[in-house]
């Protein structure tokens, strides 16, 4: 197996459980900002190397708020992972966005309000770029990559990211709605905000389920129809993972491993030593 996963993939803990994933190995990683959710599953798909992570850990025990998305996206950067790709469930907010369909969005608005939602603190002053929060390059891959195996996926959309667990109301359904949001969901932030402090490719691979409860003609979001969308999909993923490490290419052209070139406010030489440990692996070579 090569050194570095050309792929890192966060999901469901059941996404990697098909046989074309060979040379399985679990990794416990350790990082400065905790456990991630699970081990990490190393294997090669088609002879390359891959990596997958169960956001809510191996058996969904953790709520979107309790995800430890530090540890988890430290933790893929630790391994040598440069590309992440998120499958997410989402809610549909509008009428052309049908459930069993895939949005690859190109925008988010981050409405949580209980997550740490960067790196950095404590002496060490950060202002990412996030106007594309999403890698365009990567994002265009993955919707070709869900386009060849037949499904309808769109490849534009505003994603808002609500705290949960709960789902919404009918009063904020239809205010996200007025608000030109296209779909919902709890879990692409702060992860992709992190990706690109992180300075990992980063798209959202978002399986529309239900149309969150605006809808009068359709029933209100519940988590069986959510499981069931998600499980009658979970092949259509699987086929566009195996398509997209076929097709994706060796070298990186975007600017995402540079996110931070020109991000660091704070002196250098005001930097602590426990400061410069720290956050080696992000900020490492700009030291």
């Amino acid at each position: 197996m090569e050194k570095n996963p050309i792929l890192g993939v966060i999901g469901g803990s059941g996404l990697y459980d098909f046989p074309a994933l060979e040379k399985k190995k679990d990794v416990l990683v350790h990082t400065p900002f905790g456990d991630p959710s699970s081990s990490i599953i190393l294997g090669e798909l088609s002879g390359k190397p891959v990596a997958f992570l169960a956001r809510h850990g191996i058996g969904h025990i953790y709520t979107p708020s309790e995800v430890n998305y530090q540890a988890n996206i430290y933790a893929l950067k630790s391994i040598g992972v440069d590309r992440i790709v998120s499958i997410s469930a989402c809610g549909s907010l509008r009428e052309d966005y049908s459930p069993g369909q895939i949005v690859i969005p190109d925008q988010i608005f981050d409405f949580t309000h209980k997550r740490q939602r960067s790196f950095f603190d404590k002496g060490v002053v950060v202002h990412v770029s996030a106007s594309d929060p999403f890698c365009p390059d990567l994002s265009n891959e993955v919707y070709q990559a869900v386009l060849n195996t037949g499904a309808t996926v769109h490849r534009s959309g505003t994603y808002i990211t609500i705290e949960g667990p709960r789902f919404s109301t009918k009063a904020e359904s239809n205010l996200y709605r007025e608000w030109g949001m296209s779909i919902i969901g709890m879990t692409a932030c702060p992860e992709v905000f992190l990706a690109r402090e992180a300075e990992i490719c980063y798209s959202t691979m978002a399986h529309v389920t239900d149309y969150d409860v605006w809808h009068m003609n359709e029933e209100p979001v519940t988590v069986e129809m959510v499981v069931k969308v998600l499980m009658a999909n979970t092949e259509i993923a699987q086929k566009a993972i195996m398509n997209l490490v076929n097709k994706l290419p060796k070298k990186r052209s975007c600017d995402c491993e540079i996110a931070l070139k020109d991000a660091v406010m704070t002196r250098r030489d005001l930097l602590s030593k426990e400061s410069r440990e720290k956050f080696n692996l992000l900020l490492g070579k700009y030291l």
